[in-house]
């Protein structure tokens, strides 16, 4: 774990420079829109180790699968999402030397990364080997006013010479992904051009075929007059800019303000997408980066205003949340049913910017509570429109009859995982989908949901585990076999009790749902409700679930005590994390847990089980679980706080918050754990408040955490925005906007009418 980055409530902040930490730091301080977004890369020349990253939403390559053996049905690739044409770019020479921090001595550095207003701001002084020195303030933003556009404002002040400065603003489309199977470029060159003090850059992809143009303007300043600098054009293999030289004395501030934009051919057509392109640089060029700076202020606030969490009594408790927040709300808008969200969001390579079943399992109630309606709906649609997709992957592994497996990874609806205990076994992500539709229904009331889109997904899904069961002889009980659970750390074993419970629970939910089945979707999908109605009935009622009833739990999976039995507070941590120094043989024959597993089941249905039941689980499996999944400490949270475990409920809480600004599991330089922050939101909203919805109504049974004064967050629910605030002697209910509405706080039944205030009082919070 490192802690190097500073604690304040509104700010991410990293004061002096460490080579070391810096694709660490890339990754924490990286920006975005929803439509594209950038690592936290220097826009200068920086020969040090970086990831230099630049992506582009939907805009994705198959990358040929790279394994030592084939299996039928394994995916022909993994799909990835594109490192673009990098728009930042700058290239500072003086009087021959390249600022380059990597050669150069650094003081004074500070990179901030301003989550009220939305921008990156980095300051440093640089030694050049001649002696030379001058000090820079580098700032910008991904627009979220303008969502194809991003702006920069770099300024250098000589602070012990008089010179030339020669000044290259370029973008560069010659960038590789990091993770490529093969070590191939992605792109091919379209068309490339420079004029005056613009450039234009087309890519396409290969195999895919998608366009994005790159478009670029920059001027330079100096006491606040633009210069008429003659520009000379610079133009290699995908490399287009162009070039300045300016004269600078000791003191003067030399500005240079970038305007940039990427348009992809998702969303304008090929014949016009450069032409596009020079509108939206030419329209954002024309408001300046004062105004577009101001918008993105005014933007961000709106979205404070509906999604944030306030903690009072706890800096680094408030710091963390918010950075969850702020980096959702940078990956995801909702605005497009096309696009979903990567685990790592636009923040780096690994997992791909593929589609997971993070999406469904903790995505789904941060954007239901937190945006419009339209916005869960639209993650939903995205799977309803893949549902065809998903029987051909059925088809693939041998199922028929319109079964329907969601893949473990995908762009376009495909399965292209490429290890095979995750792409054939690991099948409870279909019951994520199957429950993200109940979950949503549920929340907004929208049952109207299932006629139109929902409930020809849970067919699918309930035809694939009818077939995914088999009949044991011996046990005079339906087993499921061969299959990987949500804890990774275990591969091919049988009857693992989540992916079975909730195997179950989707054909139960499938049977309740055809409720809303219209002749239609009977006709749609061929569905014989007599024959396929019972067949499900029998699988429920004779399902097997290992457990073991001397301890009073549920088991993993067949066969789990048969394991050593250590604990994770008796491991050396030098041994820490298993997946860095263990061997993967050590791995799955140790009882060690990755993540919530027969928790994630008590989480998903949670009132399926009394108090006694969970704490009996909670106690014997979470001492096991190392947490060496992003998606772990979030749902331990929730449960312990169900609990009244005050103090483990922090603990996880604040794993979760900061796991990568501090670092927890030695890999944020990979990228950030976007879906994870989700979880994190969960955790204050879910766990600590102890919200749910029962029948319609909201619930709240809340604590507040020791260290904490109390803490406040505003949510949609219907047609009604609530704020909610909680200290140590009251839970107050706002009714912000929308009619009256029923809650529940404590089982005590309260109406908080439109425009109105309730309190309640005369209870003991603290944890």
């Amino acid at each position: 774990m490192k802690q190097y980055i500073k604690v304040d409530e509104w700010n991410i902040i990293e004061e002096g420079f460490v080579p070391d930490y810096n694709k660490i730091s890339e990754s924490i301080f990286s920006l975005g829109n929803g439509r594209m977004g950038q690592r936290g890369n220097f826009e200068e020349t920086y020969s040090g180790e970086t990831l230099q990253g630049s992506y582009v939403a939907g805009i994705y390559y198959p990358d040929k699968t790279r394994v030592g053996w084939w299996k039928n049905g394994y995916p022909e690739y993994f799909a990835k999402v594109l490192n673009a044409a990098n728009w930042i770019g700058l290239e500072i020479r003086i009087e021959g030397e390249v600022l380059d921090l990597h050669h150069a001595t650094v003081s004074d550095f500070r990179r901030v990364l301003n989550m009220k207003e939305g921008y990156l701001e980095r300051t440093f002084t640089a030694t050049l080997a001649s002696g030379k020195q001058l000090a820079v303030r580098a700032t910008r933003f991904c627009s979220i006013v303008d969502d194809e556009a991003g702006a920069l404002r770099y300024s250098i002040t000589p602070l012990n010479f008089d010179g030339q400065i020669e000044i290259t603003s370029f973008i560069d489309g010659g960038i590789r992904n990091q993770d490529s199977n093969y070590d191939e470029g992605f792109w091919e060159l379209v068309a490339g051009s420079t004029k005056g003090n613009s450039a234009y850059l087309t890519l396409r992809t290969r195999k895919t075929g998608f366009d994005v143009c790159t478009g670029m303007q920059f001027h330079v300043y100096q006491a606040d007059n633009q210069l008429a600098s003659a520009v000379t054009a610079v133009e290699k293999d995908k490399f287009v800019g162009g070039k300045v030289s300016v004269a600078v004395t000791r003191n003067q501030e030399t500005v240079i303000v970038k305007y940039a934009a990427n348009l992809s051919s998702e969303n304008h057509s090929r014949a016009d997408l450069l032409a596009e392109c020079q509108k939206v640089v030419a329209a954002v060029a024309a408001k300046g980066f004062e105004k577009l700076q101001e918008e993105q202020a005014a933007a961000w606030a709106a979205k404070w205003e509906e999604s944030d969490i306030m903690i009072t009594g706890d800096a680094a408790a408030q710091q963390g949340i918010r950075f969850n927040i702020f980096q959702l709300n940078q990956t995801y808008t909702g605005e497009d049913a096309r696009l979903n969200i990567g685990p790592k969001g636009f923040t780096g390579e690994k997992y791909g910017g593929s589609t997971y079943w993070d999406t469904e399992a903790y995505c789904i109630p941060f954007y239901l509570a937190t945006a419009e309606q339209q916005v869960a709906r639209n993650l939903l649609v995205y799977r309803y429109n893949q549902l065809d997709k998903a029987i051909e992957n059925a088809g693939k592994l041998g199922f028929n009859k319109g079964a329907a497996l969601y893949p473990m990874v995908t762009m376009n609806g495909e399965e292209c995982h490429n290890e095979w205990e995750i792409t054939f076994e690991e099948i409870h992500r279909n019951a994520a989908i199957a429950f993200a539709i109940y979950n949503y229904i549920r929340y907004t009331g929208d049952t109207a949901y299932l006629a139109e889109y929902g409930l020809e997904v849970l067919i699918g899904i309930a035809r694939f585990w009818a077939q995914r069961v088999n009949w044991s002889e011996a046990r005079q009980q339906y087993v499921m076999l061969g299959v990987t659970g949500p804890n990774e750390y275990e591969n091919n074993v049988n009857n693992n009790w989540y992916t079975s419970t909730m195997a179950t629970w989707c054909l139960q939910y499938t049977i309740e749902a055809l409720a809303h089945s219209t002749d239609a979707i009977i006709k749609k999908t061929a569905f014989d409700a007599g024959t396929e109605v019972a067949q499900w009935q029998h699988i429920i009622d004779n399902m097997y679930y290992p457990e073991d009833a001397g301890r009073g739990i549920f088991l993993q999976q067949d066969n789990y005590l048969d394991k050593e039995q250590i604990l994770v507070k008796d491991l050396d941590p030098v041994q820490r994390p298993l997946n860095q120094k263990w061997s993967w043989d050590r791995i799955l024959r140790s009882c060690f847990i990755k993540q919530a597993d027969v928790l994630q089941g008590f989480y998903f249905l949670e009132d399926r089980f009394d108090m006694d039941t969970l704490r009996r689980n909670f106690d014997f499996y979470e001492p096991r679980t190392v947490h060496e999944s992003s998606l772990s400490p979030c749902i331990h949270a929730i449960l312990a706080a169900k609990l009244g475990d005050g103090e483990r409920a922090y603990e996880f809480y604040l794993r979760t918050s900061r796991l990568d600004l501090d670092d927890y599991n030695n890999d944020t330089e990979d990228g950030l754990h976007i879906t994870s922050m989700a979880g994190t939101w969960m955790s204050v909203v879910e766990g600590f408040a102890g919200m749910r919805v029962r029948d319609g109504q909201l619930r709240f049974t809340p604590f507040l955490p020791e260290s904490w004064q109390s803490f406040a967050f505003s949510i949609r629910f219907r047609k009604n925005i609530l704020k909610v605030e909680i200290d140590k002697h009251r839970v107050v209910i706002e009714n912000k906007e929308g009619g009256d509405i029923t809650v529940n706080v404590f089982d005590d039944t309260f109406t908080v009418k439109a425009g109105a205030v309730v309190q309640v009082n005369n209870r003991n919070l603290v944890s």
